[in-house]
């Protein structure tokens, strides 16, 4: 019976599409609601909750004094985690981290890691001894799809509110990280050969391609994933770039300048 209804979804999801119509009445090219609020965790060094229409995710960032990596002795340390709590959706359990959730840190952390949007080098404290290490936290309360592009939106506010803890951990004053980008990211999926921006959870069930990429303020990709089995066309990867550098360079202006 579920592969049956599988099906039907899928067909019905298909023929929309083929009318150039999306299940909640957007447009191919249209982003949910957005919704960002900064300094929501009090016990937390930065901040931020994102609802992405029905997707909400929490993202925490903690600093504290470590060793560095051995390759990068004058540089800060990113660690990124994050958890699909079993209360924001029946498909997560309890437990260590699953695949998916490993996948979409991983692509978060590039996505902060590769755009350069924090100076590395000034959270040195003492050349291969220590230096500040960045712990970005993300915790999904409620999935209803497209939960990378929130939690790397939620990443960057958070961090963008984050100061380094130097009173506290005996290193001199308290001074904001020190921020130089803000990188967004915009995922597609494909249905039915068609890419569609910020799908729902019964649009990313029925596709077998998604497409992340994340962008600078300048325009430049600093950081891409694909993943899933399906094909893309050159038009439609081409299109998909423009799109991701339109719609981020919005929400930089109306969500992410200000905070």
């Amino acid at each position: 019976m579920s592969e049956a209804i599988s099906r039907l979804k899928k067909d019905y999801l298909f023929n929309l599409a083929l009318k150039g119509q999306r299940e909640d009445g957007r447009g191919f090219d249209e982003v949910r609601d957005l919704i960002v609020e900064t300094n929501v965790i009090d016990k937390a060094e930065g901040s931020a909750k994102v609802l992405l229409g029905d997707t909400q995710v929490l993202v925490g960032v903690k600093l504290q004094v470590g060793s560095p990596f051995a390759d990068s002795a004058d540089k800060g340390v990113i660690i990124t985690s994050m958890e699909l709590n079993p209360i924001a959706s029946p498909n997560f359990e309890a437990g260590p981290p699953r695949e998916k959730a490993i996948e979409m840190a991983r692509v978060v952390d590039r996505g902060i890691r590769e755009s350069g949007a924090i100076d590395l080098n000034k959270l040195c404290i003492t050349e291969g001894v220590e230096v500040w290490i960045v712990f970005i936290d993300v915790h999904v309360l409620n999935d209803s799809g497209n939960l990378l592009d929130a939690a790397s939106i939620g990443a960057i506010a958070a961090l963008m509110t984050a100061t380094l803890p130097g009173d506290r951990e005996g290193r001199g004053e308290d001074v904001k990280l020190p921020i130089c980008e803000m990188p967004v990211s915009l995922s597609f999926v494909d249905i039915g050969g068609e890419l569609v921006i910020d799908a729902t959870n019964n649009e990313e069930s029925v596709s077998d391609l998604r497409l992340t990429i994340v962008t600078n303020q300048d325009g430049s990709i600093c950081a891409m994933q694909k993943s899933g089995p399906g094909t893309l066309s050159e038009e439609n990867f081409l299109r998909s770039v423009e799109k991701s550098r339109e719609i981020g360079a919005q929400i930089r202006e109306e969500y992410l300048l200000n905070i």
